[in-house]
């Protein structure tokens, strides 16, 4: 098959390339910023395209035409004080990815959706992929990733010779994405020594906003989903995540500490202070958002992608951390470079 991975220097999609190239197909990559030559870009066709652009479509048509499939792994999240730019890359750069695969006649699409684009959990129980896709209100990201799911419903209404997969992970980690993860979310506020103290589960304390959970996916696995789902022509919406579902005690576990459990809003008045002067990336929608996602069952993935994660959850938290505390990255990813 040929496959064009839109979005392919970041943590997924340099990811679904190297799975791509490893079972045999012709992989295009597109990104705003090309990668340099270098693993896992070796025998990928590369092309710079702003999905934002313009002349995105157009430009996307004369890469998709003759394409198998199409994988939209393409997303910003960053500068997050400039939402008009955030929307013109999510929302419209969407949009001229699914103009560009209807107008080149692509009829497999797969979609990068997120856990993100679910209504805020009514419970602890795990939800299947008919939960509500309305999103958090106060994330961007969050209303971003729902938007984009109800464009897509209309787009398959119209276009409904094309398969299109929705895939919704829980948290994508892997290593080597250690550096962009850093840069995106995490900034500089956290000092390398600390990130190997954590990483050696050394942490005198480990402070956590109360009622925090957490589903990890580790990123080669989120690949393996995507190439099962462009190769079966999949049709509907996957959920994706890895067990355990971590809690504070098993965070402890990994990263040591004595946990002390802080008010939601205290932790958030102090997110959303920090993120106004600039000293932290990541704005309040984000904790509001890993406060309320609800989790996730992946009996869809299993039945109909004959998929399983072969991460567990600790030890793709471990991995990341790893890759924190080394300064991981990948040389010749431009997103992903140390």
């Amino acid at each position: 098959m040929r496959i064009v991975v839109v979005g392919g220097s970041g943590n997924v999609g340099t990811a679904v390339l190297r799975a791509a190239r490893a079972a045999g197909h012709t992989a295009v990559g597109v990104s705003r910023r090309p990668p340099r030559a270098g693993a896992p870009y070796d025998g990928v066709d590369w092309h710079s395209i702003d999905i934002s652009g313009a002349d995105a479509s157009t430009r996307l048509f004369e890469v998709f035409d003759g394409a198998d499939a199409v994988v939209h792994a393409a997303w910003a999240v960053q500068p997050s004080h400039d939402q008009d730019y955030l929307r013109s890359v999510n929302v419209t750069g969407s949009r001229a990815v699914f103009d560009a695969v209807t107008d080149s006649g692509v009829t497999r699409l797969v979609y990068l959706s997120s856990v993100g684009a679910y209504a805020a959990r009514r419970s602890m129980s795990r939800v299947d992929e008919s939960h509500p896709v309305t999103g958090v209100p106060s994330s961007s990201y969050s209303n971003h990733k729902a938007e984009v799911e109800s464009i897509l419903d209309a787009f398959e209404a119209d276009h409904p010779d094309v398969s299109v997969a929705r895939l919704r992970p829980g948290l994508i980690l892997q290593r080597d994405a250690a550096s962009e993860i850093r840069r995106y979310f995490i900034g500089a506020l956290i000092p390398r020594p600390l990130w190997k103290v954590a990483r050696d589960g050394r942490l005198p304390v480990l402070p956590l906003p109360r009622g925090l959970v957490l589903q990890f996916v580790h990123s080669p696995d989120v690949a393996a989903a995507v190439l099962a789902a462009a190769e079966r022509g999949y049709r509907g919406a996957v959920n994706l995540a890895a067990d355990p579902v971590l809690d504070a005690r098993d965070l402890a576990a990994v990263l040591g500490g004595r946990v002390v459990e802080l008010p939601a809003r205290v932790v958030r008045a102090a997110v959303a202070a920090a993120w106004r002067a600039r000293v932290v990336p990541t704005s309040p929608g984000w904790l509001d958002l890993a406060l309320s996602v609800p989790l996730l069952r992946t009996d869809r993935a299993k039945s109909e992608l004959d998929w399983a994660p072969t991460t567990d959850s600790h030890d793709t938290l471990r991995a990341l951390l790893d890759g924190l505390a080394s300064r991981a990255g990948i040389e010749s990813s431009p997103v992903l470079h140390p």
